[in-house]
């Protein structure tokens, strides 16, 4: 039965929040893309703590989530984020091209080109695999249908359409236009339901119970199996697939006029932390510190990781060649 708030219990609720963020020294703002929300409400705390241990003060941290696309162009528009944690470097970038909110350097600020946690792209299949998928070939079968987000809005999207494209150059040549074009022109066209993000992608699959076959990052499948139930799905990690970085930045004319460069930077140094990089394995992301490496190599199978670079030169050339409006994916979307 709902509460009826009255004038005086909503006045008391209103006096709590005011009180409860009052009681924390410093409030910062991480602007991420839209799977990540879980990893974050679990690192929140242990930065707390160690941000306190370290200097006696307390922080709120406080989250936005979507698309990373959608959350670089609301900080364009003016979302005062501190820190951001996105899915690809585009995203990051357009902050300094386009706003001049980051400095241009940012990738040389943090270690790893400043991606303290990678991943690729696998596939979740329903229980038993009856399409037998095991690869990216199986996904242009006739009676495969797909779910992944949009890759005008994603760019968990676009590491998958690059990964799918990486494959096919692979099996039939940088050059062989005409077959990497057909290649793709089916796999596009198997597609059930483009959503928006990652996590709408989750949705469609698993509670519409749309599509054989969601195609997303190796950690979200694995946390989606885990969470929703390990007899009812299987993680395909095919045996080549793309090197998905996850970078970081401090929005430098943001945190100065927040107060919070200094909170913000090293918000951003303890996700390299040996503590930090152990709780990032265990939300199914491949982390850089060796010794963490060591103890989680059972849950991550050998995958030949290709490159942006490798694949399409850059991201700028893949933005331009391949997803800007008219660009190759609209050319492959046209029935």
């Amino acid at each position: 039965m709902p509460v009826k708030l009255t004038k005086a219990l909503l006045g008391t609720l209103l006096l709590g929040a005011s009180l409860n963020v009052a009681a924390a020294d410093q409030t910062l703002l991480n602007s991420s893309y839209d799977i990540s929300r879980e990893l974050f409400n679990a690192y929140n705390p242990v930065f707390a703590k160690h941000w306190q241990e370290k200097t006696g003060k307390t922080v709120e941290i406080k989250q936005s989530h979507a698309g990373s696309s959608a959350q670089a162009r609301s900080i364009l528009q003016g979302l005062p984020a501190d820190v951001v944690t996105f899915n690809q470097v585009t995203d990051v970038q357009i902050l300094h091209d386009r706003g001049k909110l980051i400095p241009e350097n940012w990738q040389q600020l943090l270690p790893n080109a400043s991606s303290p946690y990678y991943s690729t792209i696998a596939f979740l299949v329903r229980k038993g695999n009856p399409k037998q998928i095991s690869d990216w070939g199986d996904l242009a079968k006739d009676d495969v249908k797909l779910v992944f987000p949009n890759p005008k809005t994603s760019g968990n999207a676009r590491y998958t359409y690059l990964a799918a494209l990486g494959f096919a150059q692979k099996n039939y040549g940088k050059d062989n236009e005409a077959s990497l074009d057909a290649f793709l022109k089916k796999f596009l066209g198997n597609v059930a339901v483009f959503d928006t993000g990652g996590r709408g992608a989750t949705t469609s699959f698993v509670e519409r119970g749309i599509g054989d076959v969601l195609i997303t990052f190796e950690s979200e499948v694995n946390n989606i199996r885990q969470q929703y139930g390990a007899d009812g799905y299987q993680v395909v990690v095919p045996k080549t697939s793309i090197l998905a970085e996850f970078p970081v930045a401090v929005v430098e004319k943001n945190a100065k006029r927040n107060g919070t460069q200094e909170l913000a930077t090293e918000y951003l140094s303890y996700l390299y932390s040996e503590e930090s990089q152990r709780l990032l394995a265990g939300f199914n992301y491949r982390v850089h510190n060796e010794k963490v490496i060591a103890e989680f190599t059972k849950q991550f199978p050998t995958v030949e990781l290709m490159t942006v670079e490798q694949i399409i030169g850059n991201w700028d050339n893949a933005m331009k060649t391949q997803f800007a409006n008219g660009a190759k994916l609209d050319q492959l979307l046209k029935r």
